[in-house]
C-alpha cells in the first residue's frame, strides 16, 4: 500500500466509485494499477472497504462525516468531501475538474446518467462501468474499432441517426431506448452528427 503514497500528477484516470453493488473487485483492479486517485460515495463504502484498497476522498454528509471520524486515521491520508444534497455525481466530477484531472473512471452510475454528462466530456475523459458494461464516448462522431463477434450498445439521445458500417454492410438507423448491435469480428464503423456512447461487455 505504502506505493500509493507517491506524488501523484494527474496524469492517470481517477477512479469514481458512486455505488458497488453489482460491481466486483476483478471489474476495477486493472484501472488501481497505476495508483490513481479514488474517490467514492458513502454508499459504496462498505464494499469498497472490504476490497482492501486505498482511499483518497469520500463523498458523505455532514452526519456521516461526523460518525466516521476514525476513517481519516484508517485511511490516512484522506479527506471527507462534503455533499448534502445527494448529488455525488456533479461534486465528485467537480472536484476532479477543479484538481485538473484529465480522465476518470466513473465506476456504479446507470448508463442514462451519460446523457447528462456531455459538458463533462469536453473538460476530461469520461468512461461509465455499469455492472457489466463499459461506455465511452465518441466526441468527434466518427469512430472505428475492431471488434470480436459480439452485442454492442450505441447510447445517445432518442432518434439521433447513426450509421454503421462493417462486413455486414451499411446499416443508418435512429438510436432508442437501447439500440444494441450485432458486430462480425472485423473492424466496424460508426458515424453520427452527434454526441454518442459505445458499450461493450467486460464481462
Amino acid at each position: 500500500m505504502s506505493s500509493h503514497h507517491f506524488v501523484k500528477d494527474q496524469q492517470e484516470p481517477a477512479v469514481f466509485i458512486l455505488n458497488a453493488d453489482e460491481i466486483h473487485f476483478d471489474q476495477v483492479s486493472a484501472m488501481l494499477e497505476w495508483v490513481p486517485t479514488v474517490l467514492v460515495s458513502e454508499e459504496a463504502l462498505d464494499q469498497v472497504l472490504s476490497w482492501g484498497i486505498k482511499i483518497d476522498l469520500i463523498l458523505a454528509s455532514e452526519e456521516f462525516q461526523k460518525a466516521n471520524p476514525q476513517l481519516l486515521e484508517e485511511q490516512y491520508p484522506l479527506k471527507f468531501l462534503n455533499v448534502n444534497d445527494e448529488n455525488f455525481l456533479d461534486k465528485g466530477l467537480q472536484y476532479l475538474i477543479e484538481s485538473q484531472h484529465k480522465a476518470v473512471h466513473l465506476v456504479g452510475i446507470p448508463h442514462q446518467k451519460a446523457l447528462e454528462l456531455e459538458e463533462k466530456t469536453k473538460l476530461m475523459d469520461l468512461t461509465i462501468v455499469d455492472g457489466d458494461w463499459k461506455y465511452y464516448p465518441v466526441r468527434s462522431g466518427n469512430f472505428k474499432k475492431w471488434f470480436a463477434e459480439s452485442t454492442i450498445h450505441i447510447h445517445a439521445r432518442e432518434g439521433l441517426p447513426v450509421e454503421i458500417r462493417n462486413s455486414n454492410g451499411d446499416l443508418i438507423l435512429p438510436i432508442t431506448y437501447a439500440t444494441m448491435i450485432e458486430v462480425p469480428e472485423g473492424t466496424t464503423e460508426i458515424k453520427s452528427p452527434g454526441l454518442f456512447w459505445i458499450g461493450e461487455l467486460v464481462r
